[in-house]
C-alpha cells in the first residue's frame, strides 16, 4: 500500500542530497576536506538564503510531470502513447529553461509542463553535456534505438517518480522498471547507463507501496534486474559491482574507503552502487547517509540525490531531519509533486468529477491560479 509520507520523503530526500551535494561537486576531497572540516560538508550551503538545487532535481521533476501527463490524457481521452513518450516531451521543456528565459513563450513550441511557469527552474545548475545534446537532438532515444553510448549518470538520477508512480511490487512489476530504463535511454544510450534506472526504479517501488527493509529492496531489485536484462552482455559486470555495494556496506570500513572501492559517481553504475552502499548502511538516518554519499570527489549532487531518493522513501519525509527542510530550494513544489504523483489523476472520460487545478497542471499546462507568485516559492 502505497504512503503518502515516503512519497514526500522520496523527493524531498533526493532533492536535499541534491542540494548537499551541489556545493561540493567538482571540488576535490582535498579541497572538501580543507573547506569543511574533518567530517566534510554536514549541513547546507546557502546562496542568498537557499540551498540551491541542480539539474537532478529538476529533472526528477519533470520526469513525475510526464508520468501525470501521460496517465491524465489516458483517461480523459481513452488513449495514450507510452510513457517515455510524455517524458520525453517534458525533457524537452526542461531543455527550454535551460536554453531560454522566463517566460517561454508556449506556443512555439508547445510546452508540456506546467514547470515551466515556475521561475526558479530557470537556472542552468550544470546540466549534463550528454543530457542537453541528446534532448537537442530529439529526445527520442530508447533501448532498441540508443542515441549515443552514454552511460553517464544523467539517467538514473532523475528516475525516483517512476518508481513512487507505479504500486505494483509482485512479478508483473518488471514492466515499471522497464520504463524506469526507457526514461533514461531517452538520453542514455549505453546499456550501463539505463539498467541502473531499472533497479532504482524497483528499489523505490518496493520501499514506497510496502513495509520492507532497504536491504530487502536491494536485493530484490537486483533479482529482477537480473532477470530483465538477462541477455545483456553487461549484465555481469554491473551485478558485481551492485554485490560488492551490498557486501562493503556490512564490513567495517570507512565510508570514503569503501566509496573509493565503488568509483565516482560520474557513470550510472558507480552513481547507484555508492549511493546503495550509503542507503545499506545508513537505512535509518539519512543524515548520515547523505553526508556519507557526498563527501568525495566524485558527482557528489547525483550520489546525494540517489541515496537521498532511497533512503527517504523508506524513513519518510517525517524522518528526515528539519535542517534538510529547511531554506530547500523549491520545497513546496517538490512536495506538491510528490502528492500529484500519489493522488494521480481522479477524473476519466465517463465521469463528472472536475478537478481544476489537476486540469490546469495537466491539461492546460499551466501553474493554476497565477501560483507561481506565491510567497512560499521565495521563502
Amino acid at each position: 500500500m502505497k504512503d503518502l509520507d515516503k512519497y514526500r520523503g522520496c523527493l524531498i530526500g533526493g532533492a536535499a542530497g541534491d542540494a548537499l551535494g551541489y556545493a561540493v561537486e567538482f571540488m576535490s576531497e582535498k579541497s572538501i576536506f580543507k573547506q569543511y572540516g574533518k567530517t566534510g560538508i554536514t549541513d547546507y550551503e546557502l546562496t542568498n538564503g537557499k540551498a540551491l538545487i541542480s539539474d537532478d532535481t529538476q529533472m526528477t521533476l519533470f520526469t513525475a510531470n510526464g508520468l501525470l501527463v501521460g496517465t491524465t490524457r489516458g483517461k480523459l481521452r481513452g488513449i495514450m502513447a507510452p510513457y517515455p513518450s510524455y517524458i520525453a516531451m517534458s525533457y524537452k521543456d526542461w531543455y527550454r529553461t535551460q536554453k531560454e528565459r522566463y517566460p517561454l513563450d508556449k506556443e512555439t513550441p508547445f510546452a508540456c509542463s506546467w514547470l515551466v511557469d515556475i521561475p526558479q527552474l530557470f537556472h542552468r545548475r550544470a546540466p549534463g553535456i550528454t543530457c542537453l545534446s541528446a534532448i537537442r537532438a530529439g529526445a527520442n532515444g530508447s533501448i532498441k534505438e540508443p542515441v549515443n553510448n552514454s552511460k553517464g549518470c544523467g539517467g538514473v538520477m532523475r528516475v525516483a517518480p517512476v518508481g513512487l508512480y507505479f504500486e505494483d511490487t509482485g512479478e508483473a512489476g518488471a514492466r515499471f522498471d522497464l520504463i524506469g530504463a526507457e526514461a533514461a535511454a531517452i538520453t542514455h544510450g549505453h546499456a550501463l547507463g539505463y539498467i541502473p534506472a531499472a533497479t532504482l526504479t524497483h528499489i523505490i517501488r518496493q520501499l514506497a507501496h510496502g513495509d520492507v527493509s532497504v536491504d530487502a529492496a536491494v536485493r530484490s531489485a537486483l533479482s529482477a534486474t537480473a532477470e530483465l536484462f538477462k541477455e545483456e552482455k553487461e549484465l555481469p559486470y554491473y551485478l558485481q559491482l551492485m554485490d560488492k555495494a551490498v557486501a562493503l556496506a556490512g564490513e567495517d570500513i570507512s565510508d570514503l574507503e569503501a566509496i573509493h572501492q565503488l568509483g565516482e559517481g560520474w557513470v550510472a553504475d558507480e552513481a547507484l552502487a555508492i549511493a546503495v552502499y550509503c542507503a545499506l548502511k545508513y537505512p535509518e538516518d539519512i543524515d548520515k547517509a547523505l553526508i556519507a554519499s557526498v563527501n568525495h570527489k566524485g558527482d557528489s549532487d547525483s550520489t546525494g540525490a540517489i541515496a537521498g531518493n532511497i533512503v527517504g522513501a523508506h524513513v519518510g519525509l517525517s524522518g528526515i531531519p528539519d535542517k534538510y527542510k529547511t531554506n530547500l530550494e523549491l520545497y513546496d513544489i517538490i512536495l506538491e509533486i510528490a502528492d500529484d504523483l500519489y493522488n494521480d489523476c481522479q477524473m476519466s472520460e465517463y465521469s463528472a468529477y472536475t478537478d481544476e487545478a489537476w486540469v490546469s497542471k495537466y491539461v492546460k499546462r499551466t501553474y493554476p491560479n497565477g501560483q507561481t507568485d506565491r510567497s512560499l516559492l521565495h521563502k
